[in-house]
């Protein structure tokens, strides 16, 4: 009796563009480091390091028109920036907890300066 063919593998067009977009260097540390609240340009490039200026901008605009972030401006003096995650963005967050718990019993650990 001859064996039925195997249906074509296809790949999860959603989970391709999620990782697509998350697995953009930087994208996912952002998000998950404004899961703990909102931050300015230099609180965030303290927090993550390893990041430059010119990065760091381009994705926060990036992650801005996603919908995912929100960028505040208090007009001071002096002027404030600040980054927030928007309700899109804090739906990501206990789906990045889990990825971390995942890295942390899966893979040697690296502090989020050694990402260099």
């Amino acid at each position: 009796m001859p064996t039925p063919p195997k249906e074509a593998r296809s790949c999860d067009g959603a989970l391709a563009r999620a990782f697509d977009f998350l697995g953009k260097r930087w994208n996912g540390v952002i998000i998950g480091t404004l899961a703990h609240g909102p931050a300015g340009f230099a609180e965030l490039k303290r927090a993550i390091g390893g990041i430059s200026d010119s990065v760091l901008s381009d994705r926060l605009t990036e992650l801005t028109a996603a919908g995912l972030l929100a960028r505040e401006v208090s007009p001071g003096p002096p002027l404030s920036v600040s980054y927030r995650l928007t309700g899109n963005g804090e739906n990501l967050s206990p789906v990045l907890e889990q990825l971390a718990q995942w890295a942390s019993a899966n893979l040697p650990e690296k502090s989020c300066r050694e990402r260099r």
